[in-house]
C-alpha cells in the first residue's frame, strides 16, 4: 500500500490514535468503518494469543469481500529483545495490517519486516533528530507529537514543526497535538501535513474502553486542567489533573523521578490506568458519541472549513 491509496481509502485524513488501556478492537473497527484509520496498541491485549483473536475479529469484520478498509497496530519498539515483542511481530507478518506505528525506540528491523509484506510503518517523533533518525530508518511516515499532545508529547509548535519537517522529508506527515475537530483536520492539511492524529477525542466515545469517570473528565476539564511531566509515566505526558488527585497525588507536588521510565509512584498507582491523559484539545469535548456520530461531526466540520474563505480584502 502506498500513501496515496491509503488516504483514498479513508473518508477524512484522520487517524484515531493508538491509546494504551484505551483503544480496543471496538474502537478500531468503529473507526475504520466510519472512515479514518482505527488502531491499537498490541500491549492492548493482555498476551500474544490475546493479540490473535483480536486480529482474527478485526480482519474478518473489516473485509467484507468487497472492501478492505484499513487498520493499524502499534509496536512499542523499546522492548525489542522480549519474547511479547517477537511474537507479536511474528503476528503482524501473518495478519498483514496495512500500517504498523512504531514508538520508543529505532523502527529499523520493524520497517524491513513490514515493507517485506507491502505495509506502511509510521513512527512516533517530537524533534528534528528523532525525525531524522526516523527518516534513516526507512519509514513510510513520521508522526510529529507536538506541544498539547496527550499521552507522550512534545514541545515544539507545530507551525513551526511541520514546514521545517518538510524541508528535510516528502514522505507522509501525521501531526498530534490538541486536534478535535474537523476544523483542525483541515488545518493539518494546509500545515502541509497529510493526517491528524487524533486521540483524545476519540477517548470520548461510546467505543472507547476508558473507564466512565474518565470519560465524564474529558467532558469536565479543560486545557487550564492539564498538566506535563515526566514524574507519573517517567516520560514527559500530558495528564488531567483531575484524575491525579483522584489518583490520591498532588498535582503541585509529585514524587521525584526515580530514572528514565522509572516515576517514583506507590506501588497501588499506575500510569494510565490510575492517572489519565488527554491533550490539549480537551476543552473542546462536550460529550460522548458514537465513533460513527464523532466522524460525520468530523466530516462536517470539515467540509465547513474547506468551503469558508480565510482570506482578507
Amino acid at each position: 500500500m502506498t500513501l496515496a491509496e491509503l488516504k483514498a481509502c479513508l473518508r477524512l485524513p484522520v487517524v484515531c490514535a493508538p491509546m494504551f488501556l484505551v483503544s480496543g478492537p471496538e474502537l478500531l473497527m468503529a473507526a475504520s468503518l466510519a472512515g479514518v484509520l482505527g488502531s491499537l496498541p498490541a500491549s492492548n491485549a493482555r498476551t500474544t494469543e490475546e493479540l490473535r483473536d483480536w486480529l482474527e475479529r478485526m480482519t474478518a469484520a473489516l473485509d467484507d469481500g468487497r472492501t478492505v478498509r484499513p487498520y493499524a497496530i502499534n509496536l512499542i519498539v523499546r522492548g525489542a529483545d522480549s519474547p511479547r515483542f517477537a511474537g507479536d511481530l511474528d503476528l503482524i507478518e501473518q495478519f498483514r495490517p496495512p500500517v504498523v506505528i512504531t514508538s520508543v525506540g529505532r523502527p529499523g528491523d520493524v520497517v524491513a519486516r513490514v515493507h517485506d509484506y507491502g505495509g506502511l510503518v509510521f513512527h512516533d517523533v517530537a524533534t528534528l533528530r528523532h525525525a531524522q533518525t526516523a527518516i534513516e530508518s526507512g519509514v513510510d511516515g513520521l508522526i510529529l507529537l507536538t506541544a498539547g499532545a496527550g499521552g507522550h508529547t512534545g514541545t515544539a509548535n507545530p507551525f513551526a514543526f511541520v514546514p521545517q519537517i518538510r524541508r528535510i522529508w516528502d514522505g507522509g506527515i501525521l501531526l498530534a497535538g490538541g486536534i478535535s475537530d474537523g476544523a483542525g483536520v483541515r488545518a493539518t492539511e494546509t500545515l502541509g501535513a497529510d493526517f491528524a492524529y487524533m486521540g483524545t477525542r476519540f477517548a470520548a466515545t461510546q467505543e472507547s474502553r476508558a473507564a466512565e469517570e474518565y470519560k465524564q473528565l474529558l467532558i469536565s476539564q479543560g486545557m487550564a486542567d492539564l498538566l506535563v511531566t515526566d514524574r507519573i509515566s517517567g516520560l514527559m505526558a500530558t495528564f488531567m489533573r483531575g484524575s491525579i488527585v483522584k489518583a490520591g497525588l498532588d498535582p503541585d507536588d509529585l514524587p521525584p523521578r526515580l530514572g528514565l521510565f522509572k516515576p517514583d509512584l506507590p506501588e497501588s498507582i499506575k500510569p494510565w490506568r490510575d492517572v489519565w491523559s488527554a491533550g490539549h484539545g480537551v476543552g473542546l469535548i462536550d460529550d460522548v458519541p458514537s465513533t460513527a456520530e464523532l466522524v460525520d461531526r468530523l466530516e462536517r466540520e470539515y467540509r465547513a472549513a474547506c468551503s469558508r474563505r480565510n482570506c482578507y480584502h
